[in-house]
């Protein structure tokens, strides 16, 4: 890889940061980066294995008179999420990611950058390789496809790991001490529907919702950023009701805990409606960024002519769906009664998406509550039995329940006041962080979350604050230097 950040501090995590950006790591397709991993630590002599699931395991013997400390596992994952804008040519299974710094930040160009988890993952390797830092017992973990499935921290097993404090890297504002996070679930969707012959004396149209900021469906739920499913839906249905519109094919959204930046549908109209079409187009887009000023810059809708397609969707799946997707709850359902200013449940309606006679619709269901889950399931359950289409979950994950009188969260109360002379936030986040389930693997764990500050993960804006990276640099090995006493 490059020396695009070379200059910057601190260099030996720079250094591993912009190795990894240079290894194609996208969720389920961690083998590459594995590989590397694995050959970083055996050049740097450290101890290292990979469990049943694919997690890689390492330890790092106590600095001499440390011995006494309380083990810290510092934890990572190893994947990240391959969004791109649809006018970006890039193969995130071969391609790098290529940093850049831009003013006070580091980011890419039409990518995510994979700062999410890619930082927290070169502080951990940068702790392991340093000759110079002070610090008790330390393992480390690198757990596999934390962005679609969780399946690493559903794989950990117990007894693979020795300490007794989980330091995750994977929180998103320096700052601010994690303490809880929301559980979720995957909510799957699926229509059965019939090709039917493409009516004659018609114009295909091919409409496209694009432009919109995207970004995280936990952590930036709040924002009320548009939802491109949603937009475009609300185009559908309305040609559907009143301009005798049929959908051929449609795609919106490409991951399930991003909210949708582009949506696009193919479908046809009678050739006498097309200017009622056009017009209604027009005036959409003006309602639409009317709508969302403060929020959407970009906004940008498209209806283009196109090719007739081979055949369409039938009329009565078409009617269901577009009537099911309209009464689908989305963003914030609850904000926390106990926690001012944190979101207690919410929805993301993440993928639409036609092919081989079925059409999928994939969203993930939030909350911290586990009653006010169950509830979004029975409520999507109802819909889309209403829509004829079968509704199943999988994926559960527990929410991470706050412990204010954790230990380490009181060393590092104290440790960044002493840095830097004032008191960070403690608090939750509304997204699924792997505590929740890693501490119910190894439930003696003590267990916070940190790290610097990333804008606009799990979009092609995301970007790292150079500046919080060394903050929390500093923060971590102060931290790891007054470890609590077993």
């Amino acid at each position: 890889m490059g020396n695009v950040l070379s200059n910057l501090k601190p260099s030996a995590l720079w250094k591993n940061f912009e190795d990894i950006c240079g290894i194609p790591h996208p969720s389920k397709h961690e083998e590459k980066i594995r590989e590397h991993v694995l050959s970083w630590a055996k050049a740097h002599n450290i101890e290292c294995k990979v469990d049943d699931t694919g997690n890689v395991i390492m330890r790092k013997p106590a600095t001499p008179g440390m011995e006494n400390r309380k083990g810290i596992i510092l934890q990572a994952h190893l994947d990240m999420v391959p969004q791109k804008n649809s006018d970006t040519v890039h193969d995130f299974l071969k391609d790098p990611i290529r940093p850049r710094i831009n003013g006070e930040w580091v980011e890419a160009t039409g990518t995510t950058l994979g700062a999410d988890n890619g930082i927290g993952m070169a502080a951990a390797m940068a702790v392991f390789e340093a000759t110079d830092l002070v610090h008790g017992p330390l393992e480390m973990l690198l757990t596999v496809d934390e962005e679609t499935g969780m399946t690493g921290a559903f794989g950990l097993k117990a007894g693979l790991l020795n300490g007794d404090i989980l330091m995750n890297l994977d929180t998103e504002e320096e700052g601010d001490l994690c303490v809880g996070c929301a559980g979720g679930t995957n909510a799957n969707i699926k229509f059965q529907y019939t090709e039917k012959p493409v009516p004659a004396d018609v114009q295909a149209f091919k409409i496209a919702v694009k432009g919109l900021k995207g970004g995280h469906s936990g952590v930036d739920i709040h924002l009320e950023r548009a939802n491109s499913n949603k937009l475009l839906n609300r185009i559908l249905w309305y040609a559907f009701n009143n301009l005798e519109m049929h959908l051929a094919s449609i795609d919106g959204g490409s991951l399930r805990n991003a909210i949708p930046r582009e949506s696009f549908a193919l479908i046809t109209l009678p050739k006498a409606n097309v200017n009622k079409f056009n017009e209604f187009i027009k005036e959409f887009t003006a309602t639409v960024i009317n709508e969302y000023k403060n929020v959407e810059t970009d906004i940008t809708i498209l209806a283009e002519p196109a090719d007739l397609p081979a055949s369409i969707i039938d009329h009565v799946t078409t009617n269901n769906l577009l009537n099911a997707i309209y009464a689908t709850p989305n963003g914030v359902i609850r904000v926390s009664q106990d926690m001012k200013g944190l979101v207690e449940t919410s929805t993301n309606l993440a993928i639409v998406k036609s092919h081989n006679n079925v059409i999928d619709v994939m969203c993930l269901l939030r909350s911290s509550v586990d009653s006010a889950k169950e509830d979004l399931e029975n409520m999507f359950a109802c819909v889309y039995s209403l829509a004829c289409a079968e509704c199943t979950f999988n994926g559960q994950y527990p929410g991470w329940k706050p412990n204010l009188d954790s230990p380490i969260l009181k060393e590092m109360l104290l440790a960044y006041e002493k840095q830097f002379g004032k008191k960070p936030h403690i608090g939750a986040i509304h997204a699924g962080l792997e505590c929740g389930l890693l501490g119910g693997v190894y439930k003696n764990w003590d267990m916070i979350s940190f790290g610097p500050t990333i804008n606009f993960p799990h979009s092609p804006a995301e970007r790292v604050n150079i500046a919080s990276v060394e903050k929390f640099w500093e923060f971590l090995t102060e931290t790891l230097k007054n470890a609590p006493i077993k």
